[in-house]
Parts: C-alpha cells; sequence; structure tokens
C-alpha cells in the first residue's frame, strides 16, 4: 500500500516538475521574443524618436545624435602632406581652370591667363562629412570645407585698350559643402562605377584683387568685372545640379551628366506692401527671377514707378534641371537710376514643393536674406503663379486646383506644349517647339457683397461702390452705390470680353462714394488663370491696401480657344 502512496506522490511531484519547468521555459521563451521585438523597435528608431523618448536635458554628454561627422584626424593628415598636394595640384587646377575662366572673360579684356599659381602654405580643413540615403542606387557623401588660405595667384590680363596688368587674387576666404556621389555601385572593387563631385553649397566666397605695383581702381570696372568673371565660372561650372563625372571603372555614364528634366513656368503677378527706400516719393520696384545665378539665365521685370504695391503680370519660363534640389528665386530691388539697384526683399521656392502638371497660387514673404532667417521686419509680399512640367509627361495632368473637376482645354494645351518639347544633345541648347496659345473667351463676374468695409466717412459709415477693370484691354465697369453700410450687398454681374486669358488680370477696387468725389477703400488683384482651369467658382477676397475687408465675388468662363503657330 505504502508502494503505491509513495508511487501516486512520486509521479504527482514529477508531473507538478515537468509542468513547472514547460511553464518556465514558455515564459523565457516568451520573455526572449519581446526581449527580441524590443531591440528590433529599438534598431528601427530614427533620431527624433529618441528626442521624443529623452528630452536632451537629459542625455549623457558623450550622446550625439547627428549624421554630421568630425573630420580632425583628415585635417591633421590633410596638413602634414599639404605642401605635396600643392605641388601636385596646382599645375593640374591652372590647367583646368583657365579655359573656364576664358568663357567668361569680360568684354573689356582682350586675353586672360595665369602667370602664377599655387595653393600656399595653409590647408584648408573638412568641419564635417554627411552621408545622405540615396536608395540604394549609390552612395552620396557631403564634405564641409573651410579653408582661409595664402595662395599665391597671379593673372597676367589685357585689356582692349592694350594695357597689360599683373592683378593678384589674394586673402581667400571660402566655406561650402562638397558633394561627392559614388554611383553606380557595381560587384568589382572598388565597388562603384564613377564619381560625381560637386560644389553643393556655397556659403562664402570673399578674395581681392590687387593690380601688382599699381591699383586696380585706375580702371574703371575692371574689378567688379573681374569680380563677375570668377562668381559666375565658379557658379556654372562646378556649382550644383553642375556636375564633374569621373570614370572609375569602364562604362557609359552619360546617364549621370546634368541634363534638362523640365520646365518651369513663373507668373510674377504683384507685390504689395514693399518698404520704401527713397526719401521723396515712393521705391521704384523691380525683380530679378532665377533658379541658376548666371547673367543669361536670369529674368528680370519692367520697373514701376513710385509704387509699393507694383502690379507686373510677366511670364517667364525656366530650364530645371534637377526639381528635387532647385529653387526658384525671387529678389525685388529699387531702381535707384544710374546707382546700384537696393535690394527690398527676397524670397524663395523649393521646385520639390511643386506638384507636377499643377498650376500652385502662393504669396511668400520677402525677406532680407535667403540664408539668414533672422529678419522679423515686415518687407512685404509676392504673389506667383507657378507650373512645373517635366518632359515627357504623357500621362492626363488631372486638374490644376482640385480633383473634383474634369481636365480642361488649358490643361490639354499644357500638356501639348509639355510633350512638343525637344531637348537637343547639348545641355546648353533646349529648343521648345510648341504652338503659342490665345485663349480667348467671356468672363462673367458676379460681385455679390463685401464685409467689414473700413470706415471712411465722419459718421462712421460708408457709401461704397466696385470697380472692375481687365488690365490689358483697360475695359471698365462699376456696381451702383450703396449708401451707409460696411456690409453692402450688390448681386450685379458684368461680362468682359477677354483676347488674352492667360497674360490679362481683373482689378476689383472698392470705393467710397462722396459728394464732390470718391475715396480709395481697398482692391483685389485676380489673374484669370483658376478661372480658366476650373470654368467657375466662388470665393471670398481680402481686400488689400485697406485695414479689414473682404469682397464675395461668382467668376466664370466661357472659353473660345485660337491657336497660331510660333
Amino acid at each position: 500500500m505504502s508502494f503505491f502512496v509513495g508511487l501516486i506522490i512520486g509521479l504527482a511531484v514529477g508531473l507538478a516538475l515537468i509542468v513547472g519547468f514547460v511553464k518556465s521555459e514558455n515564459a523565457r521563451s516568451k520573455l526572449r521574443s519581446e526581449l527580441a521585438t524590443t531591440i528590433a523597435a529599438f534598431a528601427r528608431m530614427t533620431v527624433e524618436d529618441s528626442r521624443k523618448i529623452l528630452p536632451a536635458e537629459y542625455y549623457p554628454s558623450w550622446v550625439v545624435f547627428s549624421q554630421r561627422q568630425k573630420l580632425d584626424w583628415l585635417n591633421q593628415h590633410l596638413t602634414k602632406i599639404w605642401p605635396y598636394v600643392d605641388q601636385a595640384a596646382s599645375g593640374l587646377i591652372k590647367d583646368s581652370v583657365e579655359p573656364v575662366l576664358e568663357q567668361y572673360r569680360p568684354i573689356i579684356l582682350s586675353s586672360l591667363k595665369f602667370s602664377k599659381f599655387t595653393l600656399g602654405t595653409v590647408a584648408p580643413q573638412f568641419t564635417g562629412v554627411s552621408i545622405i540615403e540615396d536608395g540604394g542606387s549609390g552612395i552620396t557623401m557631403e564634405l564641409e570645407m573651410n579653408w582661409d588660405g595664402n595662395p599665391s595667384i597671379i593673372l597676367d590680363i589685357k585689356t582692349r585698350l592694350g594695357v597689360s596688368l599683373p592683378v593678384q587674387v589674394k586673402d581667400i576666404g571660402f566655406t561650402g559643402v562638397f558633394r561627392l556621389i559614388f554611383k553606380p555601385l557595381v560587384a568589382e572593387f572598388p565597388c562603384f562605377g564613377a564619381v560625381c563631385c560637386s560644389l553643393r553649397q556655397k556659403k562664402k566666397m570673399d578674395f581681392k584683387l590687387k593690380v601688382v605695383g599699381g591699383d586696380i581702381s585706375a580702371i574703371p570696372g575692371l574689378d567688379d568685372a573681374i569680380q563677375e568673371m570668377i562668381q559666375n565660372a565658379v557658379e556654372d561650372s562646378i556649382t550644383w545640379p553642375v556636375r564633374k563625372v569621373i570614370p572609375i571603372l569602364p562604362g557609359d555614364y552619360s546617364d549621370l551628366e546634368l541634363k534638362p528634366v523640365g520646365i518651369l513656368e513663373v507668373k510674377l503677378v504683384q507685390a504689395k506692401d514693399l518698404t520704401n527706400k527713397d526719401l521723396i516719393g515712393k521705391s521704384d520696384p523691380f525683380a530679378k527671377l532665377y533658379i541658376r545665378p548666371l547673367p543669361d539665365k536670369t529674368k528680370t521685370t519692367k520697373i514701376i514707378n513710385n509704387d509699393l504695391n507694383p502690379i507686373w503680370n510677366e511670364h517667364f519660363e525656366f530650364v530645371v534641371e534637377d526639381a528635387t534640389t532647385q529653387h526658384l528665386v525671387v529678389k525685388i530691388y529699387d531702381d535707384e537710376g544710374i546707382q546700384a539697384a537696393e535690394l527690398l526683399g527676397c524670397a524663395q521656392v523649393k521646385l520639390n514643393e511643386l506638384e507636377p502638371g499643377k498650376v500652385k497660387d502662393l504669396w511668400l514673404k520677402l525677406v532680407k536674406d535667403l540664408e539668414v532667417q533672422r529678419d522679423n521686419k515686415n518687407r512685404g509680399q509676392v504673389h506667383l503663379e507657378l507650373l512645373y512640367r517635366p518632359f515627357g509627361m504623357e500621362n492626363d495632368l488631372g486638374n490644376s486646383f482640385g480633383s473634383s473637376f474634369s481636365m480642361t482645354s488649358l490643361e490639354k494645351v499644357l500638356k501639348n506644349g509639355a510633350n512638343s518639347m525637344e531637348i537637343t544633345g547639348n545641355v546648353n541648347e533646349v529648343t521648345q517647339k510648341r504652338r503659342e496659345v490665345i485663349v480667348r473667351g467671356v468672363l462673367s463676374v458676379t460681385v455679390i457683397s463685401a464685409e467689414d468695409l473700413p470706415v471712411v466717412d465722419l459718421m462712421g459709415k460708408a457709401d461704397p461702390f466696385v470697380t472692375l477693370t481687365m488690365k490689358k484691354s483697360e475695359m471698365r465697369n462699376k456696381t451702383r452705390v450703396v449708401n451707409n453700410n460696411l456690409n453692402p450687398v450688390w448681386n450685379q454681374t458684368f461680362d468682359f470680353v477677354v483676347e488674352d486669358g492667360l497674360h490679362d488680370m481683373l482689378i476689383v477696387e472698392v470705393w467710397d462714394h462722396d459728394t464732390f468725389g470718391k475715396d480709395y477703400m481697398g482692391r483685389c488683384i485676380l489673374t484669370l488663370t483658376r478661372v480658366i482651369l476650373e470654368g467657375e467658382y466662388k470665393d471670398c477676397f481680402q481686400l488689400d491696401e485697406a485695414k479689414s475687408g473682404r469682397l464675395n465675388l461668382h467668376l466664370k468662363w466661357s472659353p473660345q480657344h485660337i491657336y497660331r503657330d510660333s
């Protein structure tokens, strides 16, 4: 009997041990699985995720979250070998730079050569390196470099007047970011086929010019001409998106070369609330627009005299070479006659923020400097309409202002224009074979009402009416007067025959009627792009040049297209 009791107890204890062991193993397995999941989650964490978990003030001193790595070790070795680098590189740079400068030689010079070129005794310092993800097709490295050098560079120049001058380039200060792209990745040592080199960003480039044994100011304009020549040569020869492709392994790397990828259409509509730089009267603004800041690639508008709210309504086209990194820059100046124009403000638009085939209407705040964004002063705004059209876009462009509308005839025209672009083998030669489109039609404008108009009468009221003017044809209409009302209702419709809708605009002004005249209350300036694309829309517009006030309008377009070969 005791045998059976012992057997049962032994079996129970054994089973209990087995069950306990199994549960322990299952718990350990679950813990290991959860730990592995946690570790995998940590491996997928980004820098932003880690900053959310642990505030910066609690970081240990040795924790640094940055893609930028210091290069003290490289700078130490570069300093040691710099004398040898100088000897090896000076001749190579001289032979390669001299032809580039010759391309940009000012008209006042008849010849330009280097008589001496050495890099000096001060080595550049690399202040950081970053690795940029490239989707696996290549490796992109960016090196930040700072060089306050003492090179010995002497240019032998000869002017059109027959005067020969040795000009020394001295006190060079340069800070920039160089981009190296190792692409494509291959299964053969050194594991990449070619290297693309470019100056990704030029933060500072200062230098002085001095005539050896004389004064460069003795020849008027010479200093500025040479300065501009060097700046243009650097900008157009090595500044991104321009790149030098250096083959490492045999192969065809033409796809890495710079080539146009599309056209950016820009309509500079207007600016408002510009800074007044004149002591007498108002500024005389004009604008310069560019994607690459070269004289032959920069567009300039007409000058609008004595106006801080200028209307240009001018259309420009730019060749785009890298839509992912390039910007459209707009700079507005005050014309000073024979003196240098004074910058009123500038703004920029990243091209990668534009949806291909979609018109983007935007107001940009003007700032003093595009690099240093520490300017809180109100310098005004600039109004742009932008359309980026990549070459070869064959699919439907869709509606430019919303998905609820079908493709319009204007968009078909834009599509046909995009598909008819032809590019030659030369990057600098982009020929456009397209048909000039004259968009004619009837614009119907219903002035519905106004809200919160500013007080202009002594009694705290106003007697408002609205004038409507087409800018090109100067056709004009006006509403009736609504007495003693800051929230008037008109509900009046006016028709305008428009001969060129793509380049015309509607100016809507609100006035206060007085017995002896009228007082200006504010205005809205509308291009016809949106109504042509949508066919019809209703919107509320803020009054410009007024402390308050909104205008409710309904616009409708009845098109008639005329095509003219160009």
